[in-house]
């Protein structure tokens, strides 16, 4: 998603501003707040995030800046990781903690003695067969309240007006699911999560509750990580321009984070700057798929990939600096 400014800045010369930096998200405002907030606070052109957070979740939300908004789709591209906790007996039609209750299904003593185990040597054979089910989740059914879009309209628009139309299950992956612990009064289970793009947490609280014989939602949701971002690298929704200004990463190195590397020699580099196709003589690639391209001075060209007789095909080229 990228949010555009009509009134442009520049930092250190006539160049618009361009970068990366990593947000920890408070709770309460929007993904989009927060991009507004910091439009403001840096003056740029257009700023982008790497994957929404809800009001309700906080954490690491990557913020590209300028011609860094090029970036996104490889920046939204890598797992990401989250500490969630999720009540159980209660869901809510937005299976989270803003939603509407729907359905309250108390536990019985023997589901809160299993989940007592949270915690000790050993889980309890249904606790832990709930958790490796969602482990070896391959598909999910997204929430009815998600940004997702159905015959051009959002899913949440949909749900909002009582058309619930259930959305077709996707593609995912869990990287990994940990539990974290339970607590009895109410109950709830504290779990970590690493997992795809396109993974719906608020939906693993639904699916994980349903698994152990119950329903929940998610009551609060923190992420830890975005691809190789984290939260020990984020600074806080209120910074200050002057300390923003110092914690942008450049595109260049940010390129690097997420793409493979390649450089060009001064023939490739003019060549890439004007979509040309790349000569294998003047393209260093250690590999085929996208990467980022550097001239020699270690400026982002282009985002660029090498065909099959070894040319080197611009997919999105950058502005000299």
């Amino acid at each position: 998603m990228v949010d555009t400014l009509t009134s442009g800045a520049s930092c250190g010369g006539s160049h618009p501003l361009s970068g990366l930096l990593v947000v920890d998200k408070p709770q309460g405002p929007t993904s989009h707040d927060i991009v507004y907030r910091m439009r403001r606070t840096l003056r740029a052109d257009a700023i982008g995030h790497a994957g929404t957070l809800d009001p309700m979740a906080s954490g690491v939300l990557v913020l590209a800046v300028g011609e860094a908004t090029k970036l996104v789709f490889w920046l939204t591209a890598h797992e990401k990781s989250y500490e969630a906790t999720i009540g159980l007996g209660s869901a809510t039609d937005t299976l989270d903690a803003e939603g509407v209750e729907v359905d309250r299904r108390p536990l019985g003593a023997d589901l809160r003695k299993a989940l007592r185990s949270a915690g000790g040597p050993q889980l309890d054979p249904a606790v832990a067969a709930a958790l490796d089910a969602e482990r070896a989740r391959t598909m999910q059914v997204p929430p009815q309240f998600s940004a997702i879009r159905t015959n051009g309209r959002r899913a949440f628009a949909r749900a909002r007006r009582g058309e619930c139309t259930p959305l077709p299950a996707r593609q995912v992956a869990v990287h990994r699911l940990e539990l974290i612990g339970y607590d009895d009064d109410p109950p709830s289970l504290t779990v970590s999560v690493v997992a795809s793009k396109g993974y719906y947490v608020r939906a693993l609280g639904r699916d994980l509750a349903e698994a152990l014989g119950t329903c929940g939602h998610l009551t609060s949701l923190r992420r830890t990580r975005s691809g190789p971002f984290t939260l020990e690298e984020a600074v806080g929704a209120d910074i200050d321009r002057e300390e923003a200004l110092a914690r942008i990463q450049p595109i260049a190195s940010v390129a690097a984070r997420v793409l493979r590397i390649a450089r060009l020699s001064a023939n490739g580099a003019r060549d890439a700057h004007h979509g040309r196709a790349v000569r294998a003589a003047d393209i260093a690639a250690e590999a085929p798929g996208p990467s980022a391209w550097l001239d020699e001075s270690g400026t982002l060209v282009a985002i660029g990939e090498i065909d099959a007789d070894g040319r080197g095909r611009v997919i999105r080229g950058f502005a000299g600096r």
